[in-house]
């Protein structure tokens, strides 16, 4: 068996992933064919293989695969591959970021008259992404699942009314985080910046998928972060909007790897993007501070949908 179903596993896994040649996998399996991935769970059929190998081509069109090894058991083969890719359209949500990527992975095979009956995959699509900075955040989609104990069980889903209404009563800074696409500024209005810490330098922002500076800052090394003054309310209004160029009408300067900083904002900084992790509609960028400039301007404050002058807040 060795000597004539290695190669065939290795000519029909090739011309699948590398050649898109999807039907040459049809004389390898059983019409009962289950595949599954041991990361998620997920099984799926042949027309579900396909349609993942087309995906991920379509994704990374110079895709390459080296099947490494292809070792035989009793009833069982096991392949070890390793894949590069660069990342050129949009793939399980993410935009193209441009960059290559390297991931390896196993498949155990079982084997039913020399056909696959089912195979076990150690490799997801996630890996792919993960490899480009690219991470979920486990259990976002799901909801939780207590161990044991006095009410065990799957939570209800909360009122979308309450997360509000507790989101109302936080008060916060209004940034505008920015990017470049090519030479040209992009930017969004973000509430959801923190310090994660000082030592390293570390920053958190969230930012929304549907967003139109969301494709860029997938493909920025860097990006800026501007606290707004008091003397930016146009700027905010500007930012929310849909207008085609919000720099327009704006004074701003470029920091040391080009990210657009505003004139005027209370405090600057231009961070070098080090994580990537998707949470569903909206992706968290962790950035390292690389740069930052801070000025004499009271911050705006946000709460309630309202805006507020923070050189006025009454000290408790």
């Amino acid at each position: 068996m060795q000597q004539t179903l290695e190669p065939l596993i290795t000519s029909a896994w090739l011309a699948a992933w590398d050649r898109g040649d999807l039907d040459a996998l049809d004389g390898l399996v059983t019409p009962s064919y289950t595949r599954t991935s041991k990361a998620t769970g997920a099984t799926v059929d042949l027309a579900g293989l396909k349609s993942e190998i087309a995906a991920v081509r379509e994704a990374f069109p110079d895709l390459r695969t080296t099947v490494d090894d292809v070792v035989e058991g009793t009833g069982t083969v096991a392949v070890f591959w390793t894949s590069t890719g660069t990342h050129t359209h949009e793939y399980l949500g993410v935009p193209a970021t441009g960059l290559t990527v390297q991931t390896r992975g196993s498949n155990i095979l079982i084997l039913n008259d020399g056909k696959i009956v089912k195979e076990t995959v150690t490799w997801d699509g996630s890996e792919l992404l993960a490899g480009l900075g690219i991470r979920p955040l486990r259990g976002i989609a799901a909801p939780v699942v207590p161990v044991g104990g006095e009410g065990a069980g799957e939570f209800a889903e909360l009122d979308p009314s309450l997360m509000k209404a507790f989101n109302r009563q936080f008060i916060t800074g209004v940034t505008v985080v920015t990017t470049k696409e090519g030479d040209t500024p992009k930017g969004l209005a973000a509430n959801s910046y923190c310090s994660v810490s000082l030592e390293p330098p570390l920053v958190l922002v969230c930012v929304q998928k549907t967003s139109s500076t969301y494709p860029a800052l997938f493909s920025s090394s860097h990006l800026g972060i501007n606290i707004l003054g008091t003397e930016q309310l146009n700027t905010v209004k500007t930012f929310a909007s849909k207008a085609p160029d919000k720099f327009a009408e704006l004074q701003w300067h470029d920091g040391p790897k080009g990210s657009p900083l505003l004139d005027g904002s209370a405090a600057s900084l231009e961070a070098e993007i080090q994580e990537r992790f998707q949470a569903k509609t909206h992706t968290v960028f962790i950035c390292r501070v690389r740069h930052a400039e801070i000025s004499e301007t009271a911050p705006m404050v946000y709460k309630a949908g309202h805006f507020f002058d923070g050189a006025e807040l009454a000290e408790l």
